[in-house]
């Protein structure tokens, strides 16, 4: 069993920067697949970024490709999102997931957190 801690969440002004964390408890983080996930209000989940544990590809949403980047700490079994020129879009729960495979796939990640807020109003 995994499980994750989403932090980092907040209010933010459009244009800045936040960066989530993700502490993932076990001792088999690293060959884990993690990716971040967001759901606006009234919208469906979108997957946001990926770190593939085979090879250590990963793989950004075209939504947020250029101002968001994925990187993860083996070490201390955490997975980070670094969001930068923040959009008002960009409001939404930020979730991350576990899981065995490779891929944007909501549907294959075994284990989630509780999610973060991330608000980004003037």
């Amino acid at each position: 069993q995994v499980r994750l801690v989403e932090s980092g969440g907040g209010l933010v002004q459009p244009g800045d920067s936040l960066r989530l964390s993700c502490a993932a408890s076990g001792r088999t983080f690293s060959t884990y697949s993690m990716g971040w996930f967001r759901r606006a209000p009234g919208k469906e989940r979108e997957f946001v970024a990926a770190s593939f544990w085979r090879g250590g590809n990963t793989y950004i949403a075209d939504s947020v490709k250029g101002r968001f980047t994925i990187s993860r700490d083996n070490a201390k079994d955490t997975v980070y999102l670094q969001m930068n020129s923040l959009k008002a879009e960009d409001t939404a729960v930020y979730y991350c997931a576990a899981g065995r495979t490779a891929t944007i796939q909501a549907g294959a990640y075994e284990h989630w957190g509780q999610g973060t807020q991330v608000t980004v109003s003037s």
